[in-house]
């Protein structure tokens, strides 16, 4: 099982961009232009989405996925939401492929136990959902939610429509499946930038505490912002990740 479809833009320091939940590698044109200005980044639709809608992995095998098909020279790992969630166990478990890592709209996970696998049952339930309604209906309900008011129109190809894929997404990649980690976080010793929008206010305050928890850690909060900050003002955003 390897992930498909590994594509590279622009010169500089290697820095590896992971996509959030429904998206896939074309999601935010104007955000990773804007990168490709400093970086070369490398890009790849995540497991249930796009080219790899097919393949069902867990946070720690979609990291290791990602580790067998990335170069072997290190590299800045950056994503958001549920591509911050792989990034952080991508840097925890290959920290001497890590240089840097960036993370917009993260979480330490949930750390009561017993909230956690609630979190889970609304996941596996909102994944049967997906199989019943397919995937345009299910798109249309999630991007209704208050935390992405604000996003620019999308071209078709930003969005991953296979709702088989979706769900295995919600079931294997979801927040109720991460490990609580904010007891490892201080394992990440390389620069960690942690973004999100100030009207994210739950990210927002996660920003802080997953930047507090790592060794070199920076809050940066993108004034005016929901969920997808780097959607809303790429230049902005952009500009932050800096190493």
């Amino acid at each position: 099982m390897t992930l498909l479809g590994l594509e590279s833009n622009g010169t500089g320091p290697l820095l590896v961009w992971l996509h959030g939940f429904t998206q896939t590698k074309h999601a935010a044109p104007e955000f990773r232009s804007i990168l490709t200005e400093r970086f070369e980044v490398l890009t790849v639709d995540l497991p249930g989405h796009g080219e790899n809608a097919h393949i069902r992995a867990n946070l720690p095998r979609a990291a290791n996925l990602l580790a067998d098909i990335l170069p072997n020279e290190p590299f800045i790992i950056a994503g958001y939401s549920m591509g911050a969630r792989i990034a952080l166990h991508l840097a925890l478990q290959h920290p001497h492929r890590i240089n840097g890592v960036a993370t917009i709209g993260a979480t330490r996970g949930i750390e009561d136990a017993q909230a956690r696998t609630e979190r889970r049952s609304r996941d596996a339930d909102l994944a049967d959902h997906v199989r019943r309604v397919g995937s345009e209906v299910f798109l249309a309900e999630w991007l209704s939610q208050p935390m992405f008011a604000n996003l620019p129109p999308e071209a078709p190809e930003a969005r991953s429509r296979n709702a088989e894929g979706l769900a295995l997404a919600l079931e294997e990649l979801g927040t109720g499946t991460q490990e609580w980690l904010g007891a490892r976080l201080a394992e990440i010793v390389v620069p960690y930038i942690a973004l999100a929008g100030t009207l994210d206010t739950k990210f927002a305050t996660e920003a802080h505490a997953l930047a507090e928890a790592t060794r070199e850690g920076t809050c940066w909060l993108i004034e005016n912002a929901l969920h997808p900050a780097h959607m809303e003002r790429p230049d902005v955003t952009a500009t932050l990740i800096r190493f």
